[in-house]
């Protein structure tokens, strides 16, 4: 659906006939060219209305792709929250600070798919790429913003903790003088509003396992499988949010 209905037949023509794929080869799924899977990612987070829908006249093709990548992109920018796959913990670490909900249990991280089991020549792999640039190029921009919110967020922790235990200390010296502590608010007064940015402190994923951050949360490391190389961001400086 899109402005209130269905793409006409010749506007999205099918594929196959019959009543799905079924039979269908994989080169003759990647010929067709209004195959839905291609950039679907893009697609479904992109507002489709400025491109017209699926009325392919309507704009140029490479005025379209453009359009539609810069809308996903910025859609998935107001997101109070999105996660990667391949970055369970630090997933669960992000929803839990955004939404101040703790699950009973770590997230698990399987780095094998069903996809990884299926043996492909690099010119297939180099197609299928081809057919989904924007999706890899949203995949990238995703990842990146990924990592910042992560990197914040911790930043962020960081702080309070030290703040935390500043106030402690200080508390404590103050009711050995007067015999009474001093309240300090943790939080600002001013509304809660979008993160401000600031220079990063790393993701904490290299300072060490099992390191604490305080008595309230201990780092956390993907699983199964090691770190993978996409989270090499410690010297990362956070430029946009």
């Amino acid at each position: 659906m899109c402005d209130g209905r269905t793409p006409t037949p010749e506007e999205l023509p099918a594929c196959y006939e019959g009543s799905d794929w079924s039979g269908c080869t994989l080169q003759q799924f990647m010929d067709c060219p209004y195959n839905l899977a291609n950039n679907r990612q893009v697609r479904m987070l992109a507002d489709l209305s400025l491109v017209g829908c699926y009325n392919m006249s309507t704009v140029p093709e490479q005025r379209r792709s453009q359009l539609l990548l810069d809308s996903a992109k910025k859609n998935l920018r107001d997101m109070a929250f999105f996660g990667l796959t391949e970055y369970q913990r630090k997933t669960q670490f992000l929803f839990e600070r955004t939404f101040r909900l703790r699950f009973i249990r770590p997230f698990m991280q399987y780095n094998s798919t069903r996809a990884a089991g299926v043996d492909l020549d690099n010119s297939t792999v180099q197609r299928i790429e081809e057919l989904n640039e924007l999706d890899m190029e949203l995949y990238d921009y995703a990842r990146d913003l990924f990592q910042q919110r992560y990197q914040y967020t911790r930043q962020q922790e960081r702080r309070l903790q030290r703040l935390r235990s500043h106030n402690q200390n200080h508390n404590g010296q103050g009711s050995r003088v007067r015999g009474q502590g001093l309240g300090v608010g943790l939080w600002p007064s001013r509304p809660k509003q979008g993160p401000d940015l600031g220079e990063g402190e790393g993701d904490g994923e290299g300072e060490g396992e099992g390191e604490s951050d305080g008595p309230e949360e201990e780092v956390r490391t993907e699983e199964a499988g090691g770190r993978l190389q996409t989270e090499d961001y410690i010297n990362q400086i956070i430029n946009r949010w």
